[in-house]
C-alpha cells in the first residue's frame, strides 16, 4: 500500500518541482550568454580594421559574416533534435572549447582564409551552445518560459553590445592580436558551464511533466495550420534578422562614410544601438507572458517601421536616437516569436530553439553577404534606404492563430 500510495505521490512531486523557477540558473545561463555573445560580437566589431588590413571589399566582408552565422545556423536544428532525443548536458562546455579555438585561430590570422576559418569555429561553438542552453532555460522557468527566455536573451543581447565596446577600447588601437585576450572570457564561461551542466544532470527530470497537457493543446490546432503559422514566423525572422544584418554588420562603415566620424566613435554608436537591443529584449518575453506573444510580435517588428523609414534621412544626432528606438522596439520579437514556436509544438524545445536560433543566424549571414554586395554596386547609403520596408513584413502577423485563446 505504501509502494503504491508513493508512485501515486511521486508524479504530482515532480510537477511541483518543475513549476519551481530556478533562478540562480536562468542568471547563469544568462551570464554565459554574455560571454558567449561578446566573443562572438567581436567579429563584426573588427570588420574595419580587417577590411583595412586585409584590403577587403565590402563583399568579403559580408562573406565572413556568411561563414560565421551558416556555421552556426547549419548545425542548430540538428543539434536541437539529437539533444531531444538524448539530452548532452556538458555538451555547453564543448560549445564553447569550439569558440575558444576560434578565438585564438582569429587573433593569429593574417590572411582572408584563416580569418574564414576563425570565425567557423566561433560559429560551431555557437551552434552547440544555444539550443541546450533555450532548453535549459525552458527547464528551469517553471512555466514562466516568456520571462526565461528573455532572460536568457537579454544576456547574450548584453554581450553583444558590450563586443563593440570593448573592441574600440583594446582591439581597434592595439591590434587584431588583442583578440586573444577574449579567451579568458571562454574558459571563464566552460567553469560556468560545468556546473550548470551538473544541476542538468540532476534534474531532467523537470523536462518531462505537462506532457499529457502538451498533447491535448497540440490537438487543438490542425497540422496544416501549425505549418503555416512556422512559415509565417520564418518570414518574420527574416525580416529582423535581415535588418538586424544592416545594422550589425554595417552601422559603423555607414557612420563613417555618412557623417565622418572616426572607427572608434562609430564603434561607440554600434554600442548604444546594441545596448537598446539588450534593453528591450527583456521586456517580449514577460510582456507576451501577460498579454499574448501574438501582439508582442506585432508591436516589435510593425512597431520599428517609422523608425527604420526615417533613419536614412537624419542627422548623426538623430540618427543614434532613432538607432535606440528601432532596437528597444526589435529586440522584443526574438523571445516572443521562439516562445510562441515552442507552443505550437510542444514536446520539441530543443528543435524548434536550434531552428529559430539557427535561422537566425543563418538569416544575419545571408543578409550580411547580400547586403554587402549591394553596398559595393550602389552605396552603404542605398542598402538602408531599400532595407528601411523590411519592417513592414510584421503585417504577416495578423495571420497567426491566437494561441491564448486556445489555452484551457
Amino acid at each position: 500500500m505504501s509502494t503504491t500510495l508513493a508512485e501515486q505521490q511521486e508524479p504530482a512531486v515532480v510537477e511541483k518541482v518543475a513549476q519551481q523557477t530556478v533562478f540562480s540558473i536562468l542568471i547563469a545561463l544568462s551570464f554565459t550568454h554574455l560571454l558567449n555573445d561578446t566573443m562572438q560580437s567581436l567579429i563584426p566589431a573588427i570588420y574595419p580594421l580587417v577590411k583595412d588590413s586585409l584590403k577587403l571589399s565590402y563583399s568579403q566582408v559580408g562573406l565572413i559574416t556568411l561563414t560565421f552565422q551558416m556555421s552556426a545556423s547549419i548545425l542548430q536544428p540538428l543539434v536541437g533534435l539529437y539533444t531531444d532525443k538524448k539530452p548532452q548536458p556538458y555538451s555547453l562546455a564543448i560549445g564553447m572549447g569550439f569558440t575558444l579555438i576560434g578565438l585564438v585561430s582569429l587573433a593569429f590570422s593574417h590572411t582572408f582564409a584563416m580569418v574564414l576559418v576563425s570565425v567557423a569555429l566561433t560559429g560551431v561553438g555557437s551552434a552547440i551552445f544555444h539550443p541546450e542552453a533555450s532548453r535549459l532555460a525552458h527547464m528551469a522557468s517553471g512555466g514562466k518560459h516568456g520571462m526565461a527566455q528573455s532572460l536568457f536573451q537579454v544576456g547574450g543581447n548584453a554581450g553583444s553590445s558590450l563586443g563593440p565596446l570593448l573592441a574600440a577600447a583594446i582591439i581597434v588601437p592595439f591590434g587584431q592580436f588583442n583578440v586573444i585576450w577574449f579567451s579568458l572570457a571562454a574558459l571563464l564561461a566552460i567553469v560556468v558551464m560545468m556546473r550548470i551542466s551538473k544541476w542538468y544532470t540532476q534534474n531532467m527530470h523537470r523536462a518531462k511533466p505537462k506532457k499529457a497537457a502538451q498533447h491535448i493543446e497540440k490537438a487543438k490546432l490542425p497540422t496544416s495550420t501549425v505549418i503555416f503559422s512556422l512559415v509565417i514566423l520564418l518570414v518574420l525572422i527574416f525580416s529582423k534578422y535581415f535588418y538586424m544584418a544592416s545594422m550589425t554588420s554595417y552601422y559603423t562603415f555607414y557612420l563613417i562614410n555618412k557623417f565622418h566620424v572616426s572607427v572608434q566613435s562609430a564603434q561607440v554608436y554600434l554600442f548604444v544601438f546594441l545596448f537598446a537591443v539588450a534593453a528591450g529584449t527583456f521586456f517580449g518575453g514577460p510582456l507576451g507572458d501577460r498579454i499574448g506573444r501574438k501582439y508582442v510580435i506585432w508591436i516589435s517588428i510593425l512597431g520599428v517601421a517609422p523608425f527604420s523609414l526615417l533613419l536614412p534621412h537624419a542627422n548623426l544626432f538623430w540618427t543614434a536616437v532613432l538607432s535606440v528606438f528601432i532596437g528597444v522596439i526589435l529586440s522584443s520579437a526574438f523571445s516572443a516569436i521562439l516562445v510562441y514556436a515552442q507552443e505550437l509544438v510542444p514536446g520539441k524545445v530543443g528543435m524548434i530553439a536550434g531552428l529559430f536560433f539557427g535561422l537566425a543566424f543563418g538569416m544575419a549571414g545571408v543578409g550580411s553577404a547580400l547586403l554587402g554586395k549591394l553596398a559595393d554596386s550602389t552605396s552603404i547609403d542605398y542598402v538602408y534606404k531599400v532595407c528601411a520596408y523590411l519592417p513592414l513584413m510584421g503585417l504577416l502577423t495578423g495571420l497567426l492563430p491566437n494561441l491564448e485563446k486556445r489555452k484551457v
